[in-house]
């Protein structure tokens, strides 16, 4: 479409110049202008190639001719050409200083977290050999999160590095460490979840659990996913509990957000004193 349009502005400037031969009306310097500004947009935006082919056609035909096209058209398409040229590497080294500050953040967040966490698990071994039996497997349970906390943080380290999203746990892998943590749940699935909207869905699911784990410990805490023809739906129900820690909407604001990209809602009640989230994420454009 593009070479359509530049190859209208040379015809325009090859017939205009048959009544420039003698002498300049006002009229010629108008339209000039104005395949001047087209030129220039059509450079920015074309690779080289048929409009150095048509600019020598236009000029084998006589001096004048070459003359109007080169000025009208042939010059302001080069210097689009080096403008948009130009922004591309410019916006190539902004890209480029995002991804060393991205490094630069991935590798001071992996070198102090990571770090921390693996003490914690370290500390936790320790106490799961002196601890008396009864509390033995609390302190292992305890070292066994500290541990996969750190795998998932390498996880993201790399995502924040590498600009490739890390595995996605399976949904029952992470009921199960929940259930192992000590809390109730009661999960089903319903169908095959697409792997399109797969890392949403499990955005959903931890982040239910985790304000459940918060908010109401002690509850049972239904998790059901469900996957049909164009959508899978998240439904979770459990009680609404009485703790309300400073700023324990943000996971929930977050998680509405990311819903919200992937195309999908998310609705949050309360009544009755049971708390109920249910997402629907479309099985198209996921992140």
């Amino acid at each position: 479409m593009r070479v359509v349009a530049l190859g209208g502005c040379v015809v325009v400037a090859f017939g205009m110049s048959f009544f420039m031969e003698e002498n300049v009306p006002p009229w010629t310097v108008v339209v000039c202008a104005g395949l001047f500004v087209a030129a220039f947009l059509l450079g920015r935006r074309m690779a080289p190639g048929w409009p150095a082919i048509m600019f020598a056609a236009a000029g084998f035909i006589g001096f004048t001719q070459l003359i109007v096209v080169g000025l009208a058209v042939a010059l302001p398409w080069f210097l689009g050409r080096v403008a948009g040229q130009q922004a591309a590497l410019a916006a190539a080294e902004v890209e480029a200083a995002h991804l060393r500050e991205r490094t630069r953040i991935a590798h001071e967040v992996h070198d102090t977290l990571g770090h921390e966490l693996s003490l914690l698990a370290l500390q936790a071994g320790a106490l799961e050999l002196n601890l008396p039996p009864e509390h033995q497997q609390a302190a292992a349970q305890l070292r066994v999160t500290a541990s996969a906390a750190t795998e998932r943080l390498s996880a993201l380290v790399f995502l924040l590095r590498d600009g490739e999203p890390p595995a996605v746990a399976d949904l029952r892998d992470l009921v199960d460490r929940a259930v192992a943590a000590g809390m109730r749940v009661e999960f089903t699935v319903e169908g095959d979840v697409p792997a399109t909207v797969e890392r949403t869905v499990h955005r959903v699911v931890q982040e239910a659990l985790t304000n459940a784990a918060k908010h109401a410990p002690k509850s049972l805490v239904e998790v059901k996913v469900t996957s049909g023809e164009g959508s899978t739906v998240v439904e979770v129900l459990n009680e609404a509990g009485l703790r309300r820690g400073a700023g324990s909407r943000l996971g929930l604001v977050a998680l509405r957000e990311r819903v919200r990209i992937a195309g999908g809602t998310l609705r949050v009640s309360r009544d009755e004193g049971r708390f109920e989230l249910v997402a629907t994420v479309p099985h198209t454009g996921e992140l």
